[in-house]
């Protein structure tokens, strides 16, 4: 199987700093990604207000009875997103075991979605992705995988959908926040975090509990919903996502950590790298939504394109996704020989098809360069239907 990415490998002997491009936003390389140099030369234009009048991510207007219900999702989160209950969770809906669609299949169930914790968004979730994923491509039109990323980190919210489980609202959306330690008073209404039973759990009230300071989010558990359920499917079937990519997807409705600066004790140098391209994508997720709706039949042929190019198949436990990807253009091969995937597009991996991979966005000889070909080809286990 090949694995190839097509992006910049800068030269070993360039600073990994040096300025790529001069504009408006101008841009700098930070660890082999290009990053905006500041916040204050981002491109995005942020705007003050959503569609609706009011403050985005407004949670203190409680006068209409969309705010009275947002607020009503999170005090039910707050009580029911315990450490044993996230446990349970990510053991059920790690399994991979249940049925096979496409990603735009999927995309398109979000159709029958509506996020009721947003006080920013009525439309379908499918405008959301879409928006999201074009406003990137418009700014960013190199970063495909950032592209890629956009449209499917919202996908798990179809286990909202009866089809596949019908959670609750307060176990799929929302904004996400670690159990197993303090919570910590940047999360929204954290007075309700009284009637949650880990209180009264004192290896769970201190800074840390049960995590040691600087151990990397990968070790946190962090509260159950679309975005973690999300995050496993890709982790678990060995997408080659840049770790980038995992990071939004696993950390995009964290919001007490890139909006409000808490919990950092608990990153590591890999995290904050990765948050950088959070701070990026999050303008795009939070700012981008609106009732100018993007024409679905017009932009699908280039999402239908990357896809292809990536190679993903959806495999569903109750609504899991299996991500396999393959850049067809490569500066950069993983594998020694090239991919042909099978002829009904279905590849079907064992968990941790590939363990350790990293993709190629660092130089040769940095500490994250990628396992060898002989290290990936040991380990690899690949069946196909």
């Amino acid at each position: 199987m090949t694995i190839l990415v097509e992006h910049f490998v800068p030269d070993s002997r360039v600073d990994e700093k040096k300025v790529i491009e001069e504009r408006d936003n101008e841009l700098v390389l930070d660890g082999g990604f290009v990053v905006p140099k500041s916040k204050e030369t981002d491109a995005f234009d942020a705007p003050d207000m959503n569609f609706l009048g009011h403050s985005f991510r407004d949670y203190e207007n409680g006068e209409s009875e969309r705010q009275q219900g947002v607020e009503e999702f999170y005090r039910m989160q707050h009580i029911h997103q315990t450490y044993d209950f996230v446990k349970k969770m990510r053991k059920e809906y790690g399994k991979l075991n249940k049925m096979e669609m496409s990603i735009w299949e999927c995309c398109e169930l979000l159709n029958n979605v509506v996020d009721e914790s947003d006080p920013d968004l009525d439309e379908p979730q499918i405008q959301h992705l879409l928006q999201t994923a074009e406003a990137i491509r418009r700014d960013y039109p190199d970063e495909d995988w950032l592209h890629l990323t956009a449209l499917i980190h919202d996908l798990g919210k179809v286990l909202l959908l009866p089809e596949f489980g019908g959670l609750p609202q307060w176990a799929v959306v929302g904004d996400t926040f670690p159990v197993g330690c303090t919570f910590d008073s940047a999360n929204i209404h954290h007075k309700y975090f009284k009637g949650n039973h880990d209180i009264n759990n004192p290896k769970y009230n201190t800074k840390n509990g049960v995590y040691t300071e600087g151990c990397g989010l990968d070790n946190v558990l962090m509260s159950w919903g679309h975005d973690d359920y999300m995050y496993l499917v890709a982790k678990k079937n060995g997408t080659t996502l840049p770790h980038a990519g995992l990071f939004i997807i696993r950390y995009h409705s964290f919001y007490p950590l890139h909006k409000a600066g808490a919990y950092t004790h608990l990153m590591n140098d890999e995290d904050r790298d990765d948050l950088k391209w959070l701070h990026v994508f999050n303008k795009y997720d939070l700012y981008s939504k609106s009732k100018v709706l993007v024409d679905v039949e017009q932009v699908k042929p280039y999402y239908i394109s990357l896809i292809n190019k990536i190679k993903m198949v959806v495999k569903m436990v109750v609504t899991l996704f299996l991500l396999t990807f393959g850049l067809a253009h490569a500066r950069y091969p993983i594998f020694p020989t090239p991919y042909a995937p099978p002829s009904n597009g279905i590849v079907k991996t064992s968990v941790n098809q590939f363990p350790g991979f990293t993709p190629p966005f660092y130089p040769p000889g940095h500490k994250k360069h990628p396992p060898s070909p002989e290290h990936l080809a040991k380990n690899a286990k690949m069946s196909i239907n």
